[in-house]
């Protein structure tokens, strides 16, 4: 299995966070008025778990061992079940501004899971990048808020389950990552996903009537299941192989920028000096926390500076 570069890495994790700012407002024209969360669901879990298998039809099989089959149940259970579940649940009860803003709460998150579960270190300049960043989110999304009170308490409180869970796996689960290819991590993981999401979206998918629905619905759709699942979920093993799980989560920031770039194109919103700010903070932060130090640096440099013994 080739290996990935850091520039790789934040490549594949910058287009997929655009990918996932376009995804929000996206998912939000058809959930709950059009689908029910749990089928929207179950379309992406479903729907990817087949491309994925589909698609490692055509690369070198690569062998799992039953007991990493058994931690990509688990992986699978807070990346994707958990996580989407409680995302798409708590959007179809809050404002896409609302959803944006508790997302940008995962670098924070999974800089203190990563502290308590893997002794990574939370240095001044880690801290600092993390919110510097959070600051410029909260500079675009709280201006927007001004004009948007349609976001609930408890829409908010389950997205924010789904920013816990996604902490959980990219800080527990690295290791099991980084010793498979994207494809092969991806349709185990997208394979159990469908398993779970199933029961739980069953009656709802009897009394959907798909035949009712137009071409633009179903574009939707395709765009949930195919780019903000499929390609996306390729991408994020990329940047989780070569880049720490702070480092990976910051570029979540990346999200409420591109949701309001979209706005201004679609002429609903203005380019003014707030987003100009905050998207620098988003861009600095970032690359402060990636020019941090990792708990293995600061071991060794530790070690080279400790008095030698003759």
């Amino acid at each position: 299995m080739a290996g990935y570069t850091k520039q790789q890495g934040h490549l594949a994790l910058f287009i997929a966070n655009i990918v996932f700012g376009l995804n929000t407002p996206i998912t939000r024209t058809i959930v709950p008025d059009v689908l029910n969360p749990f089928v929207m669901t179950f379309l992406r879990m479903i729907g990817a778990a087949v491309l994925f298998w589909i698609a490692s039809l055509f690369v070198k099989k690569e062998v799992v061992p039953k007991k990493d089959i058994l931690m990509f149940f688990f992986a699978a259970v807070f990346a994707i079940v958990l996580n989407q579940t409680f995302f798409i649940f708590g959007l179809s009860k809050t404002s896409p501004i609302d959803a944006s803003l508790v997302v940008t709460l995962l670098p924070i998150v999974t800089m203190l899971l990563a502290a308590l579960l893997l002794k990574e270190p939370v240095t001044w300049k880690k801290a600092m990048g993390v919110l510097l960043g959070a600051s410029g989110a909260l500079i675009l999304i709280l201006g927007a808020h001004k004009t948007d009170g349609s976001g609930t308490f408890s829409g908010n409180i389950f997205v924010l389950f789904s920013v816990f869970s996604f902490g959980l796996y990219l800080t527990l689960f690295k290791n099991l990552i980084m010793r498979y290819s994207p494809l092969t991590a991806m349709k185990w993981m997208f394979l159990f996903a469908a398993i779970l999401t199933y029961p739980m979206s069953h009656n709802a998918l009897a009394t959907t009537d798909f035949s009712s629905f137009d071409t633009s619905v179903f574009l939707r759709i395709g765009y949930v299941v195919v780019l903000s699942t499929f390609f996306t979920y390729m991408l994020i093993p990329v940047g989780q192989k070569t880049l720490r799980p702070t480092t990976v989560s910051m570029y979540n920031y990346l999200q409420p920028i591109v949701a309001s770039f979209v706005a201004v194109m679609a002429g609903i919103d203005r380019f003014g000096l707030d987003k100009l700010i905050s998207t620098f903070l988003v861009f600095v932060g970032v690359y402060i926390v990636t020019q941090s130090k990792s708990r293995v640096q600061l071991y060794k440099e530790k070690i080279s500076d400790s008095p030698k013994i003759n």
